[in-house]
């Protein structure tokens, strides 16, 4: 289609357009032109909305729907359009679904099903079979048919030699191998962090020593076999020192943060609210605190939703009994945005995480296949049901005071708004 988008502030640090107001002319889904004012003499679909930005198109690194398997959940079709919705133009879908992706078939028929969707779908195969860790799934037939990377989803992998293994195995291919920082012995199975706050409200508690120990492990092991490992959703001071180690090291490891770690922490279990029930817990100030400071220096170089959607019979427990989880990606930006400088920010949720994936990274500029996402950063809002487009509704930062509205994305030559 071809669009002319009106007055747009672009937001692109290796641009001599940073910062500066445009508009943009796609025609065929490819930046024809960009100059301060452009005549619409094809009189084309005009885009202009107010305070408008334009950056290249957004990435998370770590999406649950539940299709196929869990529909109940969220299907793929609802799925990629809030997505589309929430300003991002390509995601990293996780394997939790039933049969898990374990091999080449449930790739293709992930990529296949989601083909025509504005949102591009990089899918994630599991680690082991059926992610149960005990035996190595087809990592190179996924990778060849299109994986980008290898996790078992909020489970990792318990067996120090398996995954020493791997990481070996791995590095024939240049296969990612991404690791659930748990040890699940020191968890006490609980999904509430162990502070004096959560035992004066009565909580088992899960120490940030559980995520600790299981990276000071898995970067041993990164060492001792080299490859690459990505570490998902960190959450405690020292987990963030023990990276930041291993990265002066010279080993290729990252790590990513969820925006619920980045800015909710465990005082937010008093009511017992089954939305702040995720995996990892919530941690402490201090610990969010660190987390940013670790975004900041470039230890964390991705920054992701972690959208896992549960049916209303998986939440509306007891806390104890309730299933982990959170959607994200309708509450990203306004969750986040205030926590950290606008250019760094869109540069770990666009650039960094396709970097770390080995994905193409978009460009903003004439001639280019346009890949963006539109958004106002300085609109306060407060997050409410009606701003969910999930099928499922679990959100943590539901009546959370957010700071930046998202108004759509132009991706495979489609315009999806909000």
């Amino acid at each position: 289609m071809d669009l002319l988008v009106k007055s747009a502030v672009i937001i692109d640090k290796k641009s001599p357009l940073h910062r500066k107001k445009r508009d943009i002319l796609i025609e065929n889904g490819l930046i024809k032109r960009m100059a301060p004012t452009i005549e619409n003499t094809k009189k084309v679909k005009e885009l202009q909305l107010e305070n408008l930005h334009v950056s290249i198109g957004w990435f998370d690194s770590s999406v649950s729907f539940g299709e196929p398997g869990y529909e109940e959940r969220e299907s793929l079709q609802n799925g990629l359009l809030t997505a589309a919705k929430s300003g991002f133009t390509g995601i990293a879908l996780n394997p939790n679904t039933y049969p898990v992706t374990d091999n080449k078939a449930g790739i293709h028929y992930l990529l296949s099903a989601t083909e025509k969707y504005p949102t591009r779908v990089y899918p994630i195969g599991s680690l082991t079979k059926e992610s149960k860790g005990v035996e190595m799934a087809e990592l190179y037939d996924m990778q060849q048919a299109g994986a980008i990377a290898f996790n078992d989803y909020k489970t990792g992998t318990h067996n120090p030699n398996l995954l020493k293994t791997i990481l070996s195995y791995a590095q024939a291919f240049d296969g990612i191998i991404m690791s659930f920082p748990q040890d699940n012995n020191l968890t006490n199975h609980s999904s509430a962090n162990e502070s004096a706050n959560t035992l004066e409200l009565g909580f088992k508690g899960n120490p940030g020593l559980a995520e600790e120990i299981r990276i000071a492990r898995d970067l041993h092991l990164l060492e001792y076999t080299g490859g690459c490992l990505h570490i998902p959703t960190v959450t405690t001071q020292k987990s963030v020192a023990l990276i930041k180690k291993a990265q002066k090291k010279g080993l290729q490891v990252s790590c990513s943060v969820s925006a619920h770690h980045l800015t909710l922490t465990d005082r937010e279990l008093e009511n017992f609210d089954t939305n702040y029930k995720v995996s990892p817990p919530l941690r402490s100030k201090d610990d969010c605190k660190a987390l940013q400071n670790g975004v900041k220096e470039g230890v964390i170089t991705i920054i992701t939703s972690d959208h896992q959607p549960m049916d209303i019979e998986s939440k509306k427990k007891e806390f104890a009994l309730a299933k982990d989880g959170s959607i994200g990606l309708e509450s990203f930006f306004g969750a986040v945005n205030s926590q950290l400088d606008l250019d760094d920010f869109i540069d770990h949720i666009s650039i960094h995480p396709r970097a770390v994936f080995g994905i193409k990274i978009p460009e903003l500029k004439e001639g280019a296949v346009a890949n963006l996402s539109f958004f106002n950063p300085d609109k306060h809002w407060t997050f409410a049901k009606e701003h969910i487009y999930s099928s499922s509704h679990n959100a943590a930062f539901l009546g959370k005071q957010l700071k930046g509205e998202v108004y759509g994305i132009f991706n495979k030559n489609q315009l999806i708004l909000k």
